[in-house]
């Protein structure tokens, strides 16, 4: 069954809502949609009062580190870690309390070819049981195709399901974000989470346009259950007015329709 995952955004030092296709390098104007003056460690302690496992903490920029690690030490191996991970990086963050490290641009030299190396590596330094690939891509005409690089650069590697069979013995989970509708709450990428959905080997995260629990229960019939979704600027804990965070903690506490039990549905670590 679907269920909503937590996130933690870090710019700066600072837990933040970004529309994500404005992160560049270029100058060009960053659009945030919220800056918290809550710490990172107070939405981590907050995540493991609620049992939300299974989230993730993304470092979007230098300087995230120690905000980071303060949310790891919050909730310990309760939250994913990304942004910056490599081989060498790896190991010291699962120490630190994350339950997984997230990968991304490592996997791909600066012209965006991916590199089966360095995911070779990061098998060998963190096992698959603790790695998260990120497919997160934009559209493109033949479906979606991965953006690295803060989402600055396509990849040669294209989001099907080749792709996804291919990577699934390298790790215990997909993050996927909509680049395109990331940030914006303007609803989900409907053919995307279908797309996703219709495979479903591996326990998938979406993230992207998300905007309120009526999303949540899109998701669900769209990919029959078997993705997960996060949602981040609509979430009235960063400010949003799309829907509150209780109503997805309530979302998870659903009666298990298939034994009657009441669960949070969160993974064990």
């Amino acid at each position: 069954m679907t269920r909503f995952r937590p996130c933690i955004d870090l710019h700066e030092g600072r837990v933040k809502q970004i529309v994500g296709s404005s992160l560049s390098d270029s100058g060009a104007a960053l659009k945030t949609n919220f800056v918290s003056d809550r710490d990172a460690a107070s939405f981590a302690a907050l995540y493991r009062a609620d049992d939300l496992r299974g989230g993730h903490v993304i470092m979007l920029n230098a300087g995230n580190e120690a905000a980071a690690r303060a949310a790891l030490a919050a909730f310990p191996g309760g939250l994913q870690i990304g942004g910056g991970i490599t081989a060498d990086k790896a190991a010291a963050w699962l120490e630190a309390g994350a339950s997984h490290v997230i990968v991304t641009s490592w996997l791909f030299d600066k012209q965006g070819r991916f590199q089966a190396g360095n995911l070779e590596a990061l098998v060998a330094a963190v096992g698959t049981e603790r790695l998260v690939i990120d497919l997160s891509c934009k559209a493109t005409s033949g479906g979606w195709t991965v953006a690295m690089n803060r989402w600055q650069t396509l990849t040669d590697l294209a989001v099907d399901h080749a792709t996804l069979d291919h990577l699934a013995s390298h790790c215990a989970e997909f993050l996927i974000h909509a680049v395109d509708v990331e940030g914006k709450c303007q609803g989900i990428d409907p053919a995307l989470v279908t797309h996703l959905g219709a495979w479903g080997k591996l326990p998938v995260t979406y993230a992207g346009g998300a905007r309120s629990l009526e999303d949540l229960r899109r998701v669900e019939e769209l990919s029959a259950g078997r993705v997960d979704v996060t949602i981040g600027s609509a979430l009235d804990i960063f400010g949003g007015a799309g829907v509150t965070y209780r109503e997805c903690v309530e979302f998870n506490r659903r009666v298990c329709r298939s034994d009657g039990h009441e669960t949070s549905l969160a993974p064990d670590v």
